[in-house]
């Protein structure tokens, strides 16, 4: 099979993965401890694990496209401030 068209990279195959990883990881995680945690947080309304889930990853993709634009190719500090508003997602909202 010739995927070349796609430009596989091995960055990009291990951000898919990483993107995969965290999905099985919920799906066990809903698995054992089923209801998604629900609780009110900043925004004042009802969110899940996976409504955290999806807005961390959502905002990651906004910091990482904005450190391209403003910054420069250099992504290892996006990813960095990634994961800080990530575990701030899941803290607080």
């Amino acid at each position: 099979m010739d995927l070349s068209w796609m430009a596989w990279t091995g960055p990009t195959a291990i951000f898919f993965l990483v993107i995969l990883m965290l999905v099985i990881g919920m799906g066990v995680w809903e698995y054992f401890v089923p209801g998604g945690s629900p609780r009110v947080g900043i925004l004042r309304f009802e969110t899940t694990r996976g409504d955290r889930l999806f807005v961390s990853l959502l905002g990651s993709a906004f910091i990482h496209l904005a450190w391209l634009g403003l910054v420069g190719p250099n992504l290892w500090w996006a990813l960095a401030l990634s994961v800080v508003y990530a575990v701030g997602v899941f803290r607080l909202v």
